[in-house]
């Protein structure tokens, strides 16, 4: 193996290329066997030449030359030029009343300067680099598993959507067989009643045929006339079938039915990294950022309705284009109190008239709860699909908070741990709804209060007036933009906040 080359050679000399290595040109930076120093020294004279041991190597500071004054070495350094001046552009009067201090100075505190900049980087700015290139890698590998369980949820919804279409399209054709069966019935039965009076009127036409060509006179006599009773024609049965009326939805309104996707938020921020941040911090996963208030809300958009509310009509409108969708009338033909939707989209109402709470299924009402001494308000549908009704009884001395699954209670609240009435009584305006941490939030008329309690039923709080509050009932903003009288609140999946109001039904952003 030639020595030259062997990966584990001694170095060798720059100049002959055989000799080990023994001195060092601080000057040209390179490395001399003892022998080549002489060739090195007269190889260019125009250069001061530092040749130290090779293992005292780039220990000997080279001053740089002046541009100002050719072969000067710059030991000196003029703060106010920020440069470099050896002692003849001192003497020159160039640097007159200019601050000058010893090169080595300066360049000791630039030293300093870069070996506390280096440390910074190595001890905070690289780390923190790092940090972040996990932290965004390891978000890397979880987008893979979250959009694919975001198209997961998408796909069994869809699959739930056609389940339950697939048990319409039977429900409506079993509707179908089953009014055929009855038209059915109904012509046969009418064909039962007409049969036998043709066979009679065909039997008196016989009868009267045989008695023209009889030539008894007191047989005529004798003879009774009975068509009279045919002469009565019976009613047309003009049962027609019946007509099946589709509805078509585009896809902007379909999407209010389906359900939709929140906009991606911010893929970039304003707010930095910390140079602090700890494997701790990169194990505990991605926080969602923290919505924040509005300085002022906005209204988005605004429905504008010609029945403010007293009417036995429940509209469903598409809130983009102001468009009534779909009508349903009550049961009753009073106003209903309050309304929600399930997760399928069924429209429940509650009906004080009759004392009723009725699901609306297929543009066909069913009762799903009748009381006999309490008179229901407000209703919402649970995370859990339960009902929450808020009840008065018939004198209106006592109010309560019930819950139902499938028709029937699970749970009443009525009082707190002193067994006080958690809410007023006598008045009609009492809605409910769960909020994200399933706590049942009661909007009070007659207390002017919210009155929060937990998924047990325990008071967690009450706040007088409407506030934009915290979980802990901490008052954050108060909404009053463009209202008046509002007495119907809800916020969809996008926190868009729906205020219902006299014959108006606001939408208002209120986070940004």
């Amino acid at each position: 193996m030639d020595p030259r080359t062997s990966g584990q050679d001694l170095m060798r000399c720059g100049l002959c290329t055989t000799a080990v290595v023994q001195m060092h040109c601080d000057t040209c930076i390179t490395s001399l066997c003892v022998d080549c120093v002489g060739k090195h020294m007269i190889s260019d004279e125009s250069r001061d030449h530092k040749v130290v041991k090779f293992q005292s190597r780039r220990s000997t500071l080279l001053y740089p030359r002046c541009t100002s004054h050719d072969k000067e070495q710059c030991e000196m350094y003029c703060n106010q030029c920020e440069i470099p001046i050896c002692t003849a552009c001192i003497a020159s009067e160039a640097h007159t009343g200019h601050k000058i201090h010893q090169i080595l100075t300066v360049y000791n505190g630039k030293i300093k300067e870069i070996e506390t900049e280096k440390e910074e980087l190595k001890e905070k700015i690289y780390p923190s680099y790092l940090n972040i290139a996990a932290d965004v890698q390891s978000r890397i590998s979880q987008l893979e598993k979250e959009y694919g369980d975001l198209a997961s949820a998408i796909t069994r919804h869809g699959e739930y959507i056609k389940k339950e279409i697939e048990k319409l399209v039977e429900k409506l054709k079993g509707d179908v067989s089953v009014m055929k069966d009855t038209h059915y019935d109904s012509l046969k039965k009418y064909m039962t009643e007409i049969n036998p009076r043709i066979s009679e009127i065909d039997e008196t036409i016989k009868a009267y045929s045989k008695l023209l060509q009889s030539n008894d006179i007191l047989q005529v006599f004798q003879f009774k006339i009975k068509s009279s009773e045919f002469k009565k024609i019976p009613c047309k049965m003009d049962a027609l079938p019946p007509c099946f009326t589709p509805v078509f939805c585009k896809a902007e309104q379909l999407i209010n039915l389906f359900g939709e996707i929140t906009t991606l938020s911010s893929i970039s921020s304003e707010h930095p990294y910390s140079t602090h941040i700890s494997e701790k911090s990169l194990e505990a996963g991605y926080i969602p950022p923290v919505k924040q208030l509005l300085d002022e809300p906005e209204t988005v958009d605004t429905i504008n309705i010609d029945n403010g509310g007293n009417g036995n009509t429940v509209n469903l409108f598409c809130i983009s284009q102001g468009l009534v969708v779909k009508s349903v009338k009550t049961r009753s033909g009073k106003t209903p109190n309050d309304i929600a939707v399930t997760d399928s989209g069924d429209l429940v109402y509650t009906d004080s008239s009759d004392k009723t709470v009725n699901i609306v299924k297929n543009e066909k009402i069913e009762e799903v709860i009748k009381f006999q001494n309490w008179i229901p308000y407000g209703v919402c549908i649970t995370a859990s699909s339960d009902l929450l009704v808020t009840l008065s009884n018939n004198d209106k001395k006592e109010t309560k908070v019930v819950r139902y699954s499938d028709s029937q209670e699970q749970q009443t609240i009525q009082f707190d741990d002193k067994d006080k009435p958690l809410f007023s009584y006598g008045t009609y305006y009492i809605y409910i709804t769960e909020n994200k941490n399933q706590d049942i939030c009661v909007a009070d008329s007659g207390a002017k209060a919210l009155v929060v309690v937990n998924q047990a039923g325990k008071l967690r709080f009450s706040n007088q007036c409407v506030h934009v509050i915290n979980k802990d009932g901490q008052f954050l903003k108060n909404i009053q933009y463009g209202l008046s009288y509002p007495f119907g609140l809800c916020i969809d999946s996008n926190d868009n906040l729906f205020v219902a109001q006299y014959r108006q039904v606001k939408k208002i952003k209120y986070l940004q």
